[in-house]
């Protein structure tokens, strides 16, 4: 960190972090101690933000704050008041942050400060939180469940008094003021790392998801047919669902949301009707609608997932559907026009096959099936149809019927394969 400046800069964060847990990549922030605006306007630093003072590196473009602290004023994420000053400490500026495994920092010659032993919580794997301040911004709330999602696989977990500071936000409805786009910025990158379960059991466990996603809470009690699903909780397989999304779909938050959401109709069945589920994929689309609403899901991640949800059960019976029911599926689908987003939908149904106890490494053919049925519908050209004068309607029933007869014989040539390798 070689810095020309007349002034204190340390690495803070989780670039310290990382580092620590043999971790590489991520974003390097910086904290300045005992500078002024102007000290960094006239270094040629550019100013960004308007909350509170981040300069951008003339050369890096990497962030530089100054060390500042920040009180409470109002209700929320936005209810503090910032105050960064030459005479702000660097302990005091790494005080405010949420958790010791965030707050330490580094200064120029690779030193670790750790004020408030981060480091020991590294080797503890323990995720706890820095000062009673925490209570403060229930933005934690998510950050913390984020922060499990990611370093589970690695045997952390929220300490006990920590969670007990997350009890408290929630039930003080500190939470009830966090505002949709932030919820839902936390839960895309949560819905990204490697054991996205962990961000529903902690919020889950504080009583943030009952107030945050109460579509999603609800799955937590209702049983469902154990032949199918051994786990027998709606809950319980929600989260063995999502994990397997994150194996099959690293980084892909668009499959995370539609595997967080493809079951939702199943709180809504009559517990007259349980453990059966019939009809549950039509019914999870209106609290899917809502909970999109609600958070202002953009279209992307909200069509992916009311596909998912609509067509799961479609999916596990590709096998069996005949080559116009595939064909229609395509086109509810409209995978002719988006591949892409076939092969999305075919991960979260997947994913909701093989996310069931003793299913984890169970094939799922139907993939293919549908894969083949596209390949082969994309294959049939209307250059034919067209040397012969169809046109308007009687052009588009030509058509079809000829994807059909393609799916068909690559159904039959798929399936002849499968029974001479039997």
């Amino acid at each position: 960190m070689d810095i020309p400046l007349p002034f204190a800069v340390y690495l803070v964060g989780g670039a310290v972090r990382d580092r620590l847990l043999g971790r590489s990549g991520g974003d390097r922030d910086y904290v300045v101690v005992g500078a002024t605006p102007q000290a960094l306007l006239d270094a040629g630093f550019k100013p960004v933000g308007k909350d509170f003072p981040v300069f951008l590196h003339p050369d890096t473009a990497a962030e530089y704050a100054l060390a500042r602290t920040e009180r409470k004023q109002g209700h929320g994420y936005h209810g503090f008041a910032f105050h960064a000053a030459p005479e702000v400490t660097l302990e005091q500026d790494l005080a405010r942050r949420d958790l010791t495994i965030n707050a330490m920092a580094e200064d120029a010659r690779g030193r670790v400060i750790d004020p408030y032993d981060g480091r020991r919580d590294l080797a503890a794997r323990l995720l706890r939180h820095v000062s009673p301040a925490f209570v403060e911004d229930p933005v934690r709330l998510l950050r913390v469940a984020r922060f499990a999602a990611r370093f589970a696989p690695l045997g952390f977990r929220v300490a006990d008094e920590t969670m007990a500071l997350m009890r408290q936000v929630v039930a003080s409805g500190e939470a009830d003021h966090l505002v949709s786009e932030r919820v839902w910025v936390e839960t895309r990158k949560a819905l990204a790392e490697p054991r996205p379960s962990a961000f529903v059991r902690v919020l889950r466990d504080s009583g943030a998801l009952a107030r945050l996603f109460p579509e999603v809470d609800a799955l937590y009690g209702v049983p469902q047919r154990a032949e199918y699903h051994p786990e027998i909780d709606s809950g319980a397989h929600l989260e063995l669902v999502l994990d397997m999304a994150a194996r099959l779909a690293p980084d892909n938050d668009r499959v995370g949301f539609a595997a967080l959401t493809h079951d939702l109709g199943k709180a809504l069945t009559p517990r007259a009707e349980w453990p059966r589920h019939v009809g549950h994929e039509q019914r999870g689309l209106a609290p899917l609608r809502a909970l999109c609403a609600r958070l202002r899901i953009g279209a992307e991640h909200a069509d992916l997932a009311a596909a998912a949800c609509r067509y799961h059960l479609d999916a596990h019976r590709a096998l069996e559907l005949r080559p116009g029911t595939l064909l229609r599926l395509l086109e509810k689908l409209d995978a002719m026009r988006r591949p892409q987003r076939l092969h999305e939908f075919l991960l979260v149904c997947e994913a909701d096959a093989r996310g069931r106890l003793g299913k984890d490494a169970a094939p799922y053919p139907q993939a293919a099936r549908a894969r083949a049925a596209l390949a082969a519908a994309q294959s049939v050209s209307t250059a034919p149809l067209l040397a012969q004068g169809l046109q308007g309607p009687a052009l588009g029933e030509a058509l079809r019927a000829a994807r059909c007869r393609a799916i068909a014989a690559a159904c039959a040539a798929s399936d002849a394969t499968d029974a001479g390798s039997g």
